[in-house]
């Protein structure tokens, strides 16, 4: 598997408030998930997904509906996959905390699976299809272009915000070969703030300060 970020851009501030509700629904259903294995003994998975579909039609969270059902199928999955944690940790009998599924209160990400969006031809623009109707957004690739893929590699989705904007994160679904000839050199590492870090023949890295460079970017 291969992630590859983009960021979307060109947006109006409708539409990343629409991705903003995406991200707080996502939210909601992943709490409506733990709080249902609260108050439930012997919740499984199925029952978390079944959880999806009735908090979709319950007319006191309408709003829950909007959000594509497979993005609300993630939501459940990654709510179960904490519960899943904690149960290992119990049955390895881990000292300390066992890492009890907690409630979320500041998500910044929402997953679609295959649904939900749709990419243009070229590979350069992303159209969201759910109630929220995002709209259409384009597509900065700093690493590798999606052009390079099919639509049958992508797996997943997710649409993360963060300080300088937002995210798509795609799942490829490519293997990688990656052939390493060992070298035989054997060198230290020494971890600073001025540089990144020095190794053992003194050449040094700068330090990027990303979280610096973010706050100050415009998106």
């Amino acid at each position: 598997m291969l992630v590859v970020e983009a960021k979307l851009k060109n947006g109006t501030p409708a539409q990343y408030q629409r991705l903003d509700e995406a991200i707080r629904t996502s939210q909601f259903v992943r709490n409506s998930c733990v709080r249902y294995w609260m108050d439930n003994k012997g919740t499984t998975r199925n029952d978390l997904q079944k959880l999806c579909s009735q908090l979709a039609k319950n007319q006191d969270t309408p709003w829950v509906t909007l959000l594509n059902s497979q993005a609300r199928q993630s939501s459940a999955d990654r709510a179960w996959q904490s519960i899943n944690r904690f149960y290992q940790n119990c049955r390895a009998k881990i000292p300390g905390k066992k890492g009890f599924p907690k409630f979320k209160k500041h998500s910044r990400s929402v997953e679609y699976k295959l649904t939900g969006y749709k990419l243009s031809d070229e590979r350069r623009k992303i159209k969201f299809t759910d109630g929220f109707k995002a709209g259409e957004f384009d597509l900065w690739c700093s690493q590798r272009t999606l052009v390079y893929y099919s639509q049958q590699q992508i797996r997943r989705l997710r649409v993360v915000r963060r300080a300088d904007g937002y995210y798509c994160q795609f799942l490829i679904d490519v293997e990688r070969l990656e052939h390493h000839q060992p070298t035989g050199q054997v060198t230290g590492i020494d971890l600073g703030l001025k540089e990144f870090y020095t190794d053992a023949q003194g050449n040094t890295v700068d330090n990027s300060r990303y979280l610096r460079k973010s706050e100050k970017r415009n998106f």
